[in-house]
This record gives structure tokens, C-alpha cells and sequence, in this order.
């Protein structure tokens, strides 16, 4: 991934804080293709529209082309096979799409940009034409609190088929614009905006900073002619025949390391240096070829303390390659159990020196981790652990399991925490051909053990934690309150907004009121065009 350096340089010279904004249009722009056909692939795979039922949205909308009908007319005909779907559940069908489909597609120059602009403070949203089921779940992911996009109607928490107000697109997403700057307090002259499409060109227009990213061919004219910078990325969808043969080779390179490593063990009888000869081989040839260099911060640390468990976040099939190839030899890993349904693979990881742990047993899970305390008392070797337990969909930090810190505890070893940043860019979960790229990796302080407790291990998993969230520029989260159990169901109802003297901008759909009967009554925003996502 290469960022042009006038692109940041923009970033970074524009004023810190809210009063300079950073506005992103979505598909396109922030993820390769767009995002409802995602939904729709998703949707005939889970059989929730029937073959017929889209092949009758698509014929609708080939006669409202031929017409020469609105977006917005067709936008709507789109919408209308929803009619009758809860809305709840469509939100999570939306999760799911995400985590399936379209956190994979989000661009890493797009992740790198937003992040930038939140370096900076200043104020970052989205303004697009998707349903907000579409976009939700990818701005909590990149940490966008506002979103400006298209609502569709429910009456008691059930889709009607019909648009909540218009749609936002083209000189509606100005609207939305003006309306984000009037409730921030900023001009649109010290706002970027950021689009691919010749539909943005009135707010590319409005904003003092116009940039064009992966540009149609009508944009890219435009911003040429105005002299709007351009910035095009690779396609993250696309695979070629040279990146695909690289990554089956690096994953097939562990195979004639494992025999050459059998053929060690045969000459010297050891089967530690067997491991540790697959250990320093295979990670070496692997990331020579999947195209992976690294940048090591805080080497140092990887041999200040050992044995040691060592902590990483899991963002990529790539991570274990990563690490194997920082700790060298000497070392012992984690696995989950399904990877003992692969041929071979249970033999191979149990070569490696690896404990193979089913997550959904827990109880079986800790007992499991008595061979590993073990390992590192009786061979002085170290534990590599991914604490969040398995592979997420985005570079943000998920939840810690204990295991890790349950083992440093009974071994009475420091935990060294292994920070990756980005190293999503180069498989993210769900993509199995390697992106060549460099991965920047710091090594923090080992974290002294000797005076933990069980009885304090939560304490000391927060605090493990919170030194990874500071790594990677993330916000640290507040600690949560235990729910108070409710004595019996409750009832609550949405009070409908009052509505305002001042006129409404077109790309702000009236508040609809949606009672609901819950037994646990749940706290959401009310359907607007703006909504904030954010995250726990």
C-alpha cells in the first residue's frame, strides 16, 4: 500500500480539530464495488429473496432505465422487496454481510486516510446514497461516528418497502453536507470530500478540498480539468495468476520444510531442533514468498525475557508466519481444533510442538493448557497465544480470552505483548491470496506476572489490553456496568421527534415513531439520515 505523500501532506497541513471535516462517500470510495450487491448476493444464498423475485427487481429496473427514470425512482422499486421485514433483523442480516463480504472489500488506503484525518481531530462522516444497513456496521468498524445516508420507512418495527424521506444522492448529499456543518460548526470551504463518482461533482463543487479517488471514467475528465487531485488504488477484489501461485506456494512451503525438518530430527536425535529448524525455515521462506517484509520495533524485547507468553493480535491468516518468524526458535503455539479436519494438519501442528484447543469448551480449554505450562517449566520454552481467540474482520481489537494470562500466571513467565499493525492488508479474513506489503510490528515490555492472582486477572487482561489499544491509536473503552435484571417485561415507546420551526434539509427524512415490546427494552437511535454509530 502507497499513499501519495501530497494526499497526507494535504491532511496533515489542513487546521487540527473538528472545524476542518473529512467527508467520504462509501461505494467505491471506501470499498471496492458496491455494497448492495453484497447484500444481494448474501440474500439468494440465504434464500431470503427467492431467483424470481430478483430477477423481477432487475427487469424493474432495466424499464426505469429505458424510461429514463429518476435514481430515486429506481432506488425505490429496489427497495419494495423488503416490504415485511423486521427491522431488527435485517440490521443484523447487515452484520453479517459485513463480516462476510464487505469488511474484505474496504480499501487499505481508505483505512489509512481515515486515520489520518482522526490524527488530526478533525470532524470524519459519511455521506452516502446505501441504505444505512448497508454502511452501519463499516463506519463503526473505521470509527465514523456520523453517517448521512438513505432510511427506508418501518411502522412497528417491521419494513413497509417504502423510502423514509428522499433519497441522499447527488445535490442531496450538499444538503446533508451543509446540514453536518451547521450542527458542527464548520465551513464546507475547510472540508475534504472524498468520491469516485461524476454524481458527486455538486458537493465535490462545494467543498474546499475536492479529492477523487478510483474515479469513473466521467469523474476522472472532470477532476482532470480542474485539476482535482486523483488518487487510484488497487482493486483488493482482483487476484492475479502471479499472487495466486505465490500464495499456494508459501502455504505449500511448509510441507518439504516439515520432511527436511523429519530428516534433522533423524541425524540428531533431537526433536527440538527439529522444531526450531521448521520454526526459522518456513516463516523465512514464506514471507519471501507471499511478498511480506516487516518493520520490527522494540526487537529487543522478543529476548529480554524467556520463556515467555507471547500475545498477538490475530487480524491475518499471515500473523502466524509473522510471529514464527520474530521468535525464531524455542517456542510453542495455540491452535483451534478444526484445524485438525484438514488432512495431515493435526499431525503436523502436533510436530510443531502445538496444542489444538476446541473454543467451544472451555473447561476443556484450560485443562488443555497444563501441557503448555509444562513446556515452559520443564523446556524453558515459550507459548505464542492470539488472545482474542481467532481472526477478526477489522484491525480493531476484539475482547481477550484469559487463557493466555491463566498460563503466564501458572508458569510464573512474563506475558510480552506483540502489537501488528495492518497486517489485515495483507489477507484479511475470509481472502486467501496474500497482498504483498509491509507489516510494522511492535515488540512491547514484558509485563511482570509474579504478582498476579486469579482473583485479579481480569484487572491484569484489561490492562494488557489497554497497552495494545494504546499501540495501535485505538480508543480505550470505558468499563461496562453489569445490566440490572429486570423484574418482569417492560414496554417502551419511541416518542416521535418534535418537529422544528427551521425547514429540514432533503437529506434528513422525518423521525418515525416505532413502538416495540420487548423484555429487555433496548436504547436505539431514532430512523434518521444522520445517524451516530458508535461503537462499545
Amino acid at each position: 500500500m502507497q499513499l501519495d505523500d501530497n494526499l497526507l501532506n494535504s491532511i496533515r497541513s489542513a487546521p487540527r480539530g473538528p472545524k476542518t471535516a473529512a467527508l467520504f462517500d462509501f461505494d467505491g470510495t471506501l470499498i471496492a464495488g458496491f455494497s448492495v450487491v453484497q447484500f444481494l448476493r448474501e440474500q439468494l444464498k440465504q434464500r431470503k429473496i427467492s431467483l424470481q423475485d430478483a430477477r423481477q427487481m432487475v427487469a424493474n429496473t432495466t424499464r426505469l432505465v429505458a424510461r429514463k427514470a429518476s435514481f430515486s425512482e429506481m432506488f425505490a422499486v429496489s427497495c419494495e422487496l423488503l416490504e415485511g421485514t423486521d427491522e431488527e433483523e435485517y440490521e443484523a442480516f447487515g452484520q453479517e454481510v459485513y463480516e462476510a463480504r464487505i469488511a474484505q472489500l474496504i480499501y487499505p488506503e481508505a483505512r489509512a486516510i481515515i486515520r489520518e484525518h482522526q490524527a488530526c481531530g478533525h470532524t470524519v462522516a459519511i455521506i452516502s446514497s446505501a441504505l444505512s444497513y448497508q454502511v452501519h456496521p463499516a463506519a463503526k468498524d473505521l470509527g465514523i461516528d456520523l453517517v448521512y445516508c438513505t432510511e427506508l420507512e418501518a411502522k412497528n418495527g417491521v419494513l413497509t418497502g417504502k423510502l423514509n424521506g428522499d433519497v441522499c444522492w447527488a445535490e442531496g448529499k450538499v444538503d446533508a453536507a451543509n446540514e453536518l456543518a451547521s450542527e458542527k460548526g464548520f465551513s464546507l470551504d475547510d472540508a475534504f470530500f472524498y468520491s469516485d463518482s461524476d454524481e458527486d461533482v455538486p458537493l465535490l463543487e462545494t467543498v474546499g478540498y475536492p479529492r477523487v479517488l478510483n474515479p469513473n471514467k466521467k469523474l476522472a475528465q472532470i477532476a482532470e480539468e480542474r485539476d482535482w487531485p486523483i488518487e487510484r488504488f488497487r482493486d483488493v477484489r482482483k487476484v492475479t495468476t502471479t499472487s495466486l501461485v505465490r500464495s499456494l506456494a508459501a502455504d505449500l512451503s511448509m510441507l518439504p520444510v516439515i520432511l527436511a525438518s523429519i530428516s534433522v530430527k533423524s541425524l540428531t536425535g533431537s526433536k527440538r531442533d527439529a522444531q526450531n529448524f521448521t520454526s526459522a525455515v518456513y516463516p523465512v521462506i514464506a514471507s519471501a514468498l507471499s511478498g511480506v517484509t516487516l518493520n520490527v520495533i522494540g526487537e529487543h524485547n522478543l529476548w529480554a525475557a524467556r520463556p515467555a507468553v507471547f500475545v498477538f493480535n490475530h487480524q491475518s491468516k499471515i500473523d502466524p508466519v509473522i510471529v514464527s518468524k520474530l521468535l525464531y526458535k524455542d517456542f510453542v503455539g495455540v491452535g483451534k481444533k478444526e484445524i485438525a479436519t484438514l488432512p495431515f494438519a493435526e499431525k503436523l501442528m502436533e510436530f510443531g510442538g502445538a496444542v489444538l484447543i476446541d473454543r467451544a469448551d472451555s473447561a476443556g480449554a484450560i485443562a488443555a493448557l497444563q501441557p503448555l505450562v509444562d513446556v515452559i517449566k520443564e523446556d524453558k520454552k515459550s507459548v505464542v497465544m492470539a488472545p482474542e481467540g481467532t481472526r477478526t474482520v477489522s484491525p480493531r481489537l476484539a475482547p481477550f480470552k484469559k487463557g493466555a494470562f491463566h498460563l503466564a500466571i501458572q508458569a510464573g513467565v512474563p506475558i510480552v505483548p506483540i502489537v501488528l499493525h495492518d497486517a489485515i492488508n495483507i489477507a484479511p479474513k475470509g481472502v486467501f491470496v496474500y497482498r504483498p506489503g509491509t507489516v510494522k510490528v511492535e515488540i512491547l515490555d514484558p509485563i511482570d506476572t509474579s504478582k498476579w492472582s486469579a482473583k485479579t486477572i481480569d484487572k491484569h487482561v484489561a490492562e494488557v489490553r489497554g497497552a495494545f489499544l494504546r499501540a495501535l491509536g485505538q480508543q480505550e473503552e470505558p468499563a461496562k456496568k453489569a445490566p440490572k435484571k429486570a423484574a418482569k417485561a417492560k414496554t417502551k415507546t419511541k416518542a416521535k421527534t418534535k418537529a422544528k420551526a427551521t425547514p429540514k434539509s432533503k437529506a434528513k427524512p422525518k423521525t418515525k415513531a416505532k413502538p416495540k415490546t420487548k423484555a429487555k427494552p433496548k436504547t436505539k437511535a431514532a430512523t434518521t439520515k444522520r445517524a451516530d454509530t458508535k461503537g462499545d
